[in-house]
């Protein structure tokens, strides 16, 4: 698991004040991975199951995210990162991950775009924004974002919530933003000046699109979605007028 993507876990269920139980679909740990693929301590004090296809750690549960074993409504919080690009049914996934998530549940995706292919063969797909938001559109409210260059960013997430939907999904997409922002800040101070210098050395031997790719590896947009009915729109429209410049640009469609 890549550091951002745990990031991106750990600051969402903080921000949204995540609520167990928690399934994580695509839990198991493999070699080399270490505690950062384990997502158990961003949910401290919440029921956490891990699910998997297979035994192994961190799984604790058998199941096939295509097909899922567990009634509606049952899951207050899903947590599914790099995982989507290895599921075949992908589209029937989301949609059992919508079936089981809970009236007022959250469900945090990430998934690869501009990212080698891994685990192969199984490796099947790559996901765009506007994919999740498509899969995701059956949810009230939903914060889609991406990382790198607009045209091609490595990394695609989303956050979703299930109706009834308050304000305050608003007010933790602006925490959220805030800190991941914040994270994303401190990560790219934090590349070692080696290899800073290697970077810059290197660069006349790179293409324009890749140096512009590494001048973007700290970049975040998101577009914040919200499904409101005329009754609340008022309340919505204050929420989301408080959200400030956070160094994203953000974009709002109610």
């Amino acid at each position: 698991m890549r550091d951002h993507v745990r990031a991106f876990v750990n600051i969402a269920a903080e921000s949204f004040a995540a609520r167990g139980p928690v399934y994580e679909f695509g839990s198991y740990l493999v070699d080399g991975v270490g505690g950062i693929g384990d997502l158990r301590g961003c949910f401290p004090g919440r029921e956490y199951i891990g699910c998997d296809m297979r035994e192994g750690p961190g799984v604790d549960r058998i199941e096939d995210l295509s097909e899922l074993n567990l009634p509606d409504g049952s899951a207050r919080t899903i947590v599914c990162v790099d995982t989507l690009e290895h599921v075949f049914e992908v589209r029937r996934a989301a949609e059992e991950m919508l079936r089981v998530l809970a009236p007022g549940g959250l469900i945090l995706i990430a998934v690869p775009l501009d990212f080698r292919i891994h685990d192969y063969p199984s490796d099947y797909w790559r996901l765009t924004p506007s994919c999740l938001e498509r899969m995701l559109a059956p949810l009230d409210a939903t914060l889609v974002g991406w990382q790198g260059v607009d045209s091609f960013p490595h990394t695609v997430f989303a956050i979703g919530a299930k109706s009834p939907l308050s304000v305050t999904f608003a007010q933790g997409s602006q925490r959220f933003m805030a800190a991941y922002q914040a994270w994303l800040g401190e990560a790219a101070k934090r590349i070692q000046l080696r290899r800073r210098l290697k970077r810059r050395l290197l660069a006349w031997l790179r293409s324009k699109g890749e140096r512009r790719r590494m001048a973007c590896e700290h970049d975040a947009r998101f577009v914040l979605h919200l499904q409101v009915d005329g009754h609340g729109q008022h309340d919505w429209r204050q929420a989301v007028n408080e959200l400030a410049d956070l160094g994203s640009r953000l974009d709002v469609n109610t």
